[in-house]
């Protein structure tokens, strides 16, 4: 009996609260609202909140008229409880790409101060749009420092916002590299390389490509040298358009030296030259006179292809004479008139090139005393070299001057 007396008490108390709502109520538009607005917050609350109170004895919710109420029966206790406790607040960052029309007449600074005002102030993320335009319109110093203040504050905020921890792609990367050297900051663009950055970049070896161009297109040696040291620092994979550029600039400013070393390195890691490169490698060692280097490339090409062009041909042919075997200096010669048509007439200006200007060069790289010595060697290896080609098919009105009076003139 007193069982049935503690249960008859427990219906009456119920009884009481359906009949005089609890204080801590919600109105029912703004649960309305929650429920259609944020059914991703509620759906993920509600979730987490239906695992804690699973038991029907233990949960129980009750709705009068247009207010509602959640209340919790436990043992004796009714407790009111307002939905806006259970609702985690989640403030949501758009990311969406969206298409905005350019103002040519606005400035980079202006661009600056929209994303800024996005990102610090209302904390949402600009479009896209707006990136690629602030990029587009950099064209000085201060400019690329605001693009790189800016690029460092959408990391943090796509990092911590968004939770987006991948970087941009390289393709914007490229174009940053573009916007550095446009704008003359040649300082900026070597960061685009670091693997390793506070700006969401992305780089690859096409970056380190505009900033090696840079430096062939001013002739500036050192900038080569320290965008390959980065290159290699940052494990950039080399290209053989890289071998092109590097080649071109060697060339160019003379550095027997540096055309070596990076040579080397393009073979031990395996890039596939390309003619062009091997043209001027090879071209390159048969003006120093440096016959050693001459064959071990030609032994990387012949590796590589199978026909010489008409660089790669007469650079064996000149090393052939160093060698002082002016009959196996023909032969080659005597191979290149498989060439095309368009590049057979080629053949004579260079025999009259290398009758004429290459032995003054490759005499001016001779070390010691015995310069006239090896030029008359040479002479008359040369002499030999043109009386062979009639016997093999080549006919050509080549002058072969004196060599010894026009050292004596130079000097």
């Amino acid at each position: 009996m007193q069982s049935i007396g503690i249960v008859s008490k427990s219906r009456r108390a119920v009884a009481r609260v359906i009949r005089n709502p609890s204080p801590i109520i919600f109105k029912s538009a703004q649960f309305e609202e929650l429920a259609t607005g944020n059914a991703s917050e509620l759906s993920c609350c509600s979730l987490s909140h239906r695992r804690r109170f699973h038991s029907p004895a233990f949960f129980s919710g009750v709705r009068h008229g247009n207010n509602s109420q959640l209340a919790l029966n436990y043992q004796k206790d009714i407790v009111g409880i307002p939905m806006q406790s259970m609702v985690v607040p989640v403030r949501v960052f758009s990311s969406e790409v969206q298409v905005t029309e350019d103002d040519s007449s606005e400035t980079a600074k202006g661009v600056y101060d929209k994303i800024l005002n996005r990102v610090a102030d209302l904390r949402t993320a600009p479009p896209n749009a707006w990136l690629w335009s602030l990029i587009a319109k950099c064209s000085t110093h201060e400019d690329i420092k605001l693009l790189f203040d800016i690029l460092r504050r959408l990391r943090l905020f796509r990092l911590s916002n968004l939770r987006i921890p991948d970087g941009y792609n390289s393709a914007l990367c490229r174009e940053v590299t573009k916007a550095c050297i446009r704008a003359g900051a040649i300082d900026f663009g070597k960061k685009t390389l670091w693997k390793y950055n506070l700006f969401g970049l992305t780089p690859d070896i096409a970056s380190a490509h505009f900033l090696l161009l840079h430096a062939k297109q001013h002739n500036d040696v050192n900038l080569m040298v320290e965008v390959m040291k980065l290159v290699k620092k940052n494990e950039l994979p080399l290209q053989p358009g890289t071998a092109d550029i590097l080649f071109g600039i060697c060339c160019s400013a003379d550095r027997w030296d540096l055309i070596s070393k990076y040579g080397k390195r393009f073979v031990k890691s395996g890039v596939s030259l390309r003619q062009t490169s091997f043209d001027l490698w090879m071209d390159f060692a048969a003006r120093k006179g440096d016959v050693e280097s001459l064959w071990k490339i030609e032994k990387w090409r012949s590796e590589a292809m199978k026909k010489h062009s008409l660089l790669t041909g007469f650079s064996c042919a000149k090393g052939f004479l160093l060698d002082h075997k002016p009959e196996s200096a023909a032969t080659v010669i005597q191979t290149l008139k498989t060439l095309s048509d368009a590049k057979r007439p080629s053949i004579v200006v260079e025999l009259q090139k290398l009758a004429s200007e290459w032995p003054l060069e490759v005499i001016k790289h001779q070390k010691g005393d015995n310069k006239k010595a090896f030029a008359a060697a040479l002479q008359n290896d040369i002499s030999a070299l043109i009386d062979a080609l009639p016997s093999l098919g080549l006919q050509a009105n080549v002058i072969v001057e004196d060599l010894s009076s026009k050292l004596e003139a130079s000097s």
